[in-house]
């Protein structure tokens, strides 16, 4: 069947549409466009796709359109121009995206959240582009990789602060600042999940850390609540419920086995009882998941503590869908809230947002110098040093490092187990 489209105006009258197309937002992330329908109601809407050329048509029933879109912003490699065509029938719009190649398209309703009404949300993925691995180069010794996750971005803004600063565009800022750091370490690398202003669905962020064969994720935001009163930083991880939510949901995608548990994966494939190992290695893996993002979380929490007001002095947990991954060690850090005035105009400062960084780095770095992944650069380093806290034991730091009490004696030539606040100590692999 052949389809004829003829163009129409930009501008088509809305007094007898019951739906109103107030507005078009375009979101380019590398490989994918989000397309953004602002409506004055909840649409009723079917679509279809056309080639010779690439479109994707929408059609919304009772709707009419009252913007130009020839003025649309368009930044997206996907999407050519967004135009109106010839409807079916009488009082439906139809929009017609045109395309420069093939995609794939998920289309879905969203419900007014401020500071947007209802919308129509159009996810664009390029259907011929590869999927992007990002793999360490190639040598005996690896580098420690860290996953940034800057919270929100595109459509999503997070929270808006009283002077009208979205928490995207804060994390984003401190997320950079955090993975320039870590680049600037020799032996560790950082990978973003997003590097601009665009959305990234949860489940693809702990996804995109897997596929980088990230060794922690670290995902960045700032809180907010109904009151501009509370302030401070936070740092959280996953609740043991979710953790074990997870865990069931894993052990259903048996084509997930291999990719989480490596070679185990495809031994107990074969295996009569697979559904029972494949939980029990699942399970200890997440075990161990969640006793490293606990360790990470206290280092990090300590450092933040030195540059800014703490809102909780313990890792908080909670069922934060970025943190979910089993095999992959995950915090959430709240660089403080956004929606106190002061603490808002803090988050702006370049100078403020270096300080976080550079807590977030330090807490980071003390755990992986102390705790190197096997075939790592950092593991290769030998000894690592630990000055003394107040309140730390031998026994303490012997069961933070992993090591016996008697080798930190010999290795520091200590007759005692007494220790000092500030003494430096060698910390033997």
């Amino acid at each position: 069947m052949a389809f004829f489209l003829v163009s129409l105006g930009v501008i088509s009258p809305a007094s007898a549409a019951g739906n109103k197309l107030n507005g078009v937002r375009i979101w380019a992330a590398p490989d994918s466009t989000r397309v953004v329908f602002d409506l004055s109601k909840s649409p009723d809407y079917s679509y279809f796709t056309l080639t010779k050329p690439d479109r994707l048509v929408v059609d919304m029933k009772s709707a009419a359109s009252g913007i130009d879109l020839s003025k649309i912003s368009n930044n997206s490699k996907l999407v050519k121009r967004v135009r109106l065509s010839k409807p079916p029938q009488k009082g439906t719009l139809r929009v017609v995206i045109d395309l420069n190649r093939p995609v794939s398209a998920n289309l879905f309703a969203l419900k007014p959240t401020a500071p947007y009404g209802d919308r129509l949300v159009l996810d664009l993925a390029d259907s011929k582009a590869p999927s992007k691995t990002v793999t360490p180069p190639k040598r005996e010794m690896r580098d420690v990789v860290v996953a940034i996750d800057a919270g929100h971005g595109g459509e999503d803004p997070g929270s808006i602060g009283p002077s009208g600063m979205y928490e995207k565009k804060i994390v984003l800022d401190i997320s950079k600042r955090v993975a320039a750091k870590i680049n600037g370490t020799p032996g560790m690398r950082a990978v973003m999940t997003r590097s601009g202003d665009y959305f990234v669905n949860l489940n693809q962020r702990s996804e995109l850390a897997r596929k980088s064969k990230a060794d922690l994720l670290i995902s960045i935001h700032a809180d907010a609540f109904t009151s501009p009163q509370p302030r401070g930083a936070s740092v959280w991880v996953l609740s043991r419920r979710r953790a074990n939510s997870e865990i069931g949901r894993w052990l259903e995608q048996k084509e997930k086995h291999s990719e989480l548990l490596g070679g185990a994966g495809e031994i107990i494939q074969s295996a009569d009882s697979e559904q029972y190992l494949a939980m029990t290695l699942l399970d200890m893996s997440m075990d161990r998941s969640m006793a490293i993002s606990h360790s990470i979380a206290h280092d990090v929490l300590s450092d933040l503590g030195h540059v800014t007001k703490l809102h909780k002095h313990q890792p908080e947990s909670a069922s934060f869908a970025v943190l979910k991954s089993p095999d992959i060690p995950s915090i959430l850090v709240e660089t403080g809230f956004i929606s106190n005035p002061g603490e808002e105009r803090l988050l702006k400062t370049a100078s403020h947002q270096d300080k976080l960084a550079k807590a977030i780095h330090r807490g980071v770095m003390r755990y992986f110098e102390a705790n190197p992944p096997e075939n790592t650069l950092l593991a290769s380093r030998g000894s690592v040093k630990h000055k003394v806290r107040s309140g730390e034991s031998l026994s303490v730091i012997a069961h933070r490092y992993g090591v016996t009490v008697a080798s930190i004696k010999r290795a520091n030539k200590l007759k005692s187990d007494m220790l000092r606040v500030g003494q430096q100590l060698t910390i033997p692999r």
